[in-house]
């Protein structure tokens, strides 16, 4: 079977739980390939009763709350133990089985001094900050490709792992101390806090790689969930406000170890209106009370960090470049109920930069900065639109706001979310094949 990329299409927090459980019982395996604990799922779960139970979730794949499902954590995510077995920990308390958890033994692991100097950078940059959540992510990464990380499977090997430690505090105990002043970091502390978390790790480790392959082949379907979205990629985002890892869809490849023969198809989330955590651009940010509006009834919160979100009109131009960046072949458009009750919706459908229009991404980091949206006005709707369960249920003008974003996004829309309940979701197109 082939397996299938989920991504996100704009700058995160799209709601790509929302895809994951509309594929639900067809999906074997969730694979999470990039980011750590710095992204966050909010799924909701309605029980028969009627009554709502919210899961946050950070750094495991959403796919944990299914029982059918084997959550993979790959090896191109970076993993802090301790959150991650305070989030096992937290889902147990309310009855949620993790035991089918696997983790890859290449994953690599976010060290003690990573978060430290994740923080102390973000204070010496002042107002040049990236905005990181300040979790060791961006530090991990660095170590990894300055290889001197430290892998999952190096937990298993005292030897090993206290010289890779040893290894990588030479050089940054200079830098905590010499350039940031602080304190260095004990080289025993660090190892004995790693290992503390060795015997309940194991029984979690696998070859993932091989193990995925296994399942394709034995004809399971396998869902490769991103971490962030497309705009926060290290490579196609905009940097430098971005994260530390390969969100697009090509990250799926190297994140899972899954090869790009095997993916058939590219979902990517695009929540109807935009939102951005932390610092950079951000062409269609409203800073009045419309934007308000759309932070208030959207609950727009960090999952992770609870910041409150830079809210702002949906930007097509974005949504193109997701379509080419990602080779999208499916799009679900989330929170479509948060636009019930404005006159007008206003579409971004092209930049102004000094006089110039683009109708595609800037190249230059300098001209998104200066990018003024053009706007398409498009007719509001007042009706209450979470009972829709077909998009001929949706109001009218609902119906000509969905088809003319598809029409500038350049790929079909075959899913909308139209509440924040698991079910509250209209599918137009199957997610999964045939």
């Amino acid at each position: 079977m082939p397996a299938i990329v989920l991504v996100g299409a704009q700058w995160g927090d799209e709601g790509k739980g929302k895809a994951t459980d509309l594929m639900g019982s067809d999906v074997d395996y969730v694979v999470k390939f990039n980011g750590g604990n710095n992204a966050g799922h909010t799924v909701v779960i309605e029980g028969e009763d009627g009554t709502r139970e919210k899961y946050a979730l950070h750094l495991l794949p959403s796919g944990i709350l299914s029982p059918n499902v084997v959550p993979v954590i790959g090896n191109g995510v970076v993993i802090d133990l301790e959150v991650l077995f305070k989030e096992l920990d937290g889902l147990e308390a309310r009855g949620v089985d993790t035991s089918r958890l696997i983790v890859s033994g290449s994953a690599h692991i976010i060290a003690p001094y990573n978060r430290t100097l994740d923080k102390v950078t973000e204070r010496f940059l002042g107002k040049r900050k990236i905005g990181t959540t300040g979790r060791g992510i961006g530090p991990t990464y660095a170590d990894k490709m300055n290889r001197i990380g430290i892998r999952v499977q190096d937990l298993f090997d005292e030897g090993i792992l206290r010289q890779k430690v040893e290894a990588a505090l030479a050089v940054k105990n200079q830098v905590l101390v010499k350039i940031y002043n602080t304190r260095a970091v004990d080289v025993d502390l660090v190892v004995a806090e790693l290992l503390s978390y060795a015997a309940r790790l194991r029984p979690m480790v696998r070859d993932t790689a091989l193990e995925l392959e296994k399942a394709l082949n034995a004809g399971s379907n396998v869902l490769l969930e991103a971490g962030q979205a497309t705009l926060l990629d290290v490579d196609h985002g905009t940097y430098p406000f971005v994260t530390s890892s390969s969100a697009t869809a090509g990250g799926a490849c190297t994140g899972s170890g899954i090869p790009p023969t095997r993916v058939s198809r590219v979902i990517a989330i695009l929540k109807a209106y935009t939102t951005r955590v932390g610092e950079g651009p951000f062409p269609t940010e409203l800073f009045d009370d419309d934007g308000e509006t759309l932070r208030k009834t959207g609950v727009e919160y960090g999952t992770t960090t609870g910041r409150p979100r830079r809210c702002g009109w949906m930007d097509t131009v974005i949504g193109r470049y997701a379509t080419r960046i990602n080779g999208v072949t499916d799009f679900v458009i989330t929170k479509l109920d948060v636009l019930t009750g404005f006159e007008q919706v206003p579409i971004c459908v092209a930049y102004d930069v000094e006089g110039v229009r683009f109708d595609e991404m800037p190249m230059g980091q300098s001209d998104f900065h200066h990018a003024k949206p053009i706007y398409e006005l498009m007719d509001g709707w007042w009706e209450d639109i979470s009972g829709c369960r077909t998009f001929e249920d949706l109001p009218a003008a609902a119906q000509a706001y969905v088809l003319r974003v598809e029409e500038l996004i350049g790929a079909r829309v075959s899913a909308i979310g139209v509440g924040p309940g698991r079910h509250e979701i209209i599918e137009r197109f199957p997610l999964l094949d045939a």
